[in-house]
């Protein structure tokens, strides 16, 4: 073994190390610790799958639209089946810890915001967060980016901001009677959310057709079926139709097993495509089935500390700097990005002076507490290390500086991240991953937008790259 793959072995065992003493330190300080534990090692699980099968939803869109190849698009329809199947198992047990969004169009300008802006960036949040954990510093200026847009973002207040509030808006966000701390007739993004927002419904496809989620005909035949399976099988369809079947016709006519274009062949081709990459596909199966695992176990330690958010246990142990007015913490209860890291900046700039709790995303809903109490924060930490860790297993780790033309792409791609994430309330995985698995029809509408986004991104890109081909080619 060269000495470089030895120093790599060690490094991984270092990271392993310092994330499993880090857990047993903490769980003998108070077993209430054991909740950011388990965070942790999901967020561990996720980030070794996301490394693994080379998991990024930018890299779905762009390969598939560049150059019409369509792996990641598979992976990912693949784990979000599998997410669906453990998530109605959980769900019918009441083990869930799932809230689904308000549905409505504004989901799909969010998304067309988030797939722009992943497209130029190189990444979207999950895939950022992995390929930090590789040694990517174009990756991290993504997450810097996301992370300080959706900051400033849900702060901005001023009477110019406010002429961009319909006053319906305006109307409606001060009806909700919130705390007086949170100035909700103050700023863009408060009136959108409590004006605008949470007027639309919050509802699955169980409930649109008048189950309960928890039913077995609300979870398994409608959230997941009709909801999921259905519409994820129609989209491979679609992608084999478009971009996969003439090719493979004429690869199977090459190798002299006829023109074969009766239902037979199309079958074959279907299923090439499913297990075209098996590493992408078992990462995208194990992701989708510790995805819904993720959600039994949270929910399990809820119960079993007799609590509905963390924030209750840090109330308990005497942490209460960063509670919301609710006295809660950003506790999804499953797999999150975006989030946490935005919470990161706030509580940053809140020790420095400005006020962040006076808004709906940090005082009402997520908080700011200390980065070592926050749950989520700690999910985020686990998945860089178990990218990190997987990276280091295979050889791929490696310090990248990036060139100056990659960090514009990653700040300004990261800007639209962070726009589009705070619209949708969530990203690539809260706003579609999550919520279309779980039967939340506001998950598609995010992803239509993602779509339509990432395409005008690869053309905007493509546009870019052919201009400056063409004036270095001038200048030869």
């Amino acid at each position: 073994m060269e000495a470089w793959e030895q120093k790599n072995k060690k490094r991984m065992f270092m990271v392993i190390a310092f994330l499993s003493l880090a857990t047993v330190a903490t769980y003998l300080i108070n077993d209430y610790y054991i909740y950011i534990a388990a965070y942790v090692w999901f967020g561990v699980i996720y980030g070794m799958c996301l490394q693994y099968g080379r998991f990024c939803f930018s890299s779905a869109f762009r390969d598939l639209f560049a150059v019409g190849v369509p792996r990641m698009v598979v992976g990912i329809m693949i784990s979000m089946i599998f997410f669906a199947f453990v998530s109605s198992i959980v769900t019918s047990t009441e083990m869930s810890t799932f809230h689904a969004a308000p549905v409505g169009f504004f989901m799909v300008i969010a998304g067309g915001f988030f797939g722009f802006g992943m497209v130029l960036a190189g990444g979207c949040a999950s895939g950022s967060l992995y390929k930090s954990g590789e040694g990517s510093g174009a990756a991290m200026l993504v997450l810097l980016s996301i992370s300080i847009t959706q900051s400033v973002f849900v702060a901005i207040r001023g009477d110019w901001v406010n002429k961009l509030v319909p006053q319906s808006w305006h109307d409606s966000a001060v009806s909700k009677g919130l705390p007086a701390i949170i100035k909700v007739g103050d700023g863009w993004m408060d009136q959108y959310l409590a004006g605008y927002v949470w007027n639309f419904p919050n509802i699955t496809f169980a409930r649109m057709f008048g189950f309960p989620d928890e039913s077995v005909v609300g979870a398994f035949l409608l959230n997941t079926i009709v909801g999921v399976i259905l519409p994820a099988a129609l989209v491979l369809v679609w992608v084999y139709l478009v971009w996969v079947r003439k090719g493979f016709l004429k690869k199977r006519m090459a190798a002299g097993q006829g023109i074969g274009t009766g239902f037979g062949a199309d079958v074959a081709g279907y299923w090439s495509m499913i297990t075209a990459s098996k590493r992408t596909a078992l990462a995208g199966l194990v992701l989708g089935i510790a995805a819904g695992f993720h959600m039994f176990v949270m929910k399990g330690l809820q119960v079993k500390f007799g609590i509905q958010n963390f924030g209750e246990l840090m109330t308990r142990m005497g942490h209460t700097f960063g509670l919301t007015a609710n006295g809660t913490v950003f506790d999804p209860g499953y797999w999150y990005v975006t989030t946490q890291e935005a919470q990161w900046v706030g509580w940053v700039t809140q020790k420095l002076g400005i006020e962040n709790m006076d808004n709906i995303f940090f005082g009402l809903t997520n908080g700011i507490p200390n980065p070592l109490f926050n749950p989520a924060d700690w999910m985020t930490i686990g998945l860089l290390g178990g990218a990190c860790i997987m990276a280091l297993a295979h050889n791929e780790f490696k310090w990248k500086k990036p060139t100056m033309e990659l960090a514009f792409w990653a700040i300004l791609g990261g800007f639209f991240m962070g726009i589009g994430s705070r619209l949708a309330m969530g990203c690539n995985v809260g706003a579609f991953f999550i919520r279309v698995s779980n039967g939340n029809p506001s998950g598609w509408l995010f992803g239509i937008g993602m779509v339509g986004g990432a395409f005008l991104g690869v053309k905007v890109f493509n546009w870019y790259t052919e201009r400056k081909l063409a004036k270095e080619m001038e200048a030869f």
